[in-house]
């Protein structure tokens, strides 16, 4: 397993109006990028797959912020930002063992957390994620 490195100031929404992105209020401090579940409390932290109870991955971070701030979360969408030309198209993206990052296998549970798409850029193809987060899945 290999986590998949980040270009945070890229982390951004290719299709921003048809995406699903919400308002959330952050537990701890995040950058964007950061993979993030909801915790028992309704706020947003980072999630991993190493069984430790952060498993329920809700969304992506589209902002970096502190504790106790308001940041926008992709739950639904294609997202630049990612180091992913390496992989091949509609290959499953799953929550990484290491806290708020992604992989390109499985981690010690089974979070899946999206698939590489291809989208069109200035007349050629570029890879993204398309993130679909399970909202309905009890992981643990």
């Amino acid at each position: 397993m290999s986590d998949i490195a980040l270009t945070a100031v890229q982390v951004a929404p290719v299709y921003p109006m048809t995406a699903d992105i919400v308002s959330v209020v952050l537990g701890e401090a995040v950058t964007q990028g950061t993979i993030l579940y909801q915790t028992s409390t309704g706020t947003f932290s980072k999630a991993d797959a190493n069984g430790s109870g952060l498993q329920q991955a809700r969304g992506v971070a589209l902002a970096a912020g502190g504790a106790g701030q308001t940041i926008s979360m992709l739950r639904r969408g294609e997202c630049y930002g990612f180091t992913v030309s390496g992989m091949n198209a509609d290959a499953i993206v799953y929550l990484s063992d290491t806290v708020g990052v992604l992989a390109d296998a499985a981690g010690t549970m089974t979070v899946n957390c999206g698939r590489i798409t291809v989208v069109p850029q200035s007349g050629s193809a570029v890879k993204v994620i398309f993130f679909n987060f399970d909202w309905l899945r009890a992981w643990s």
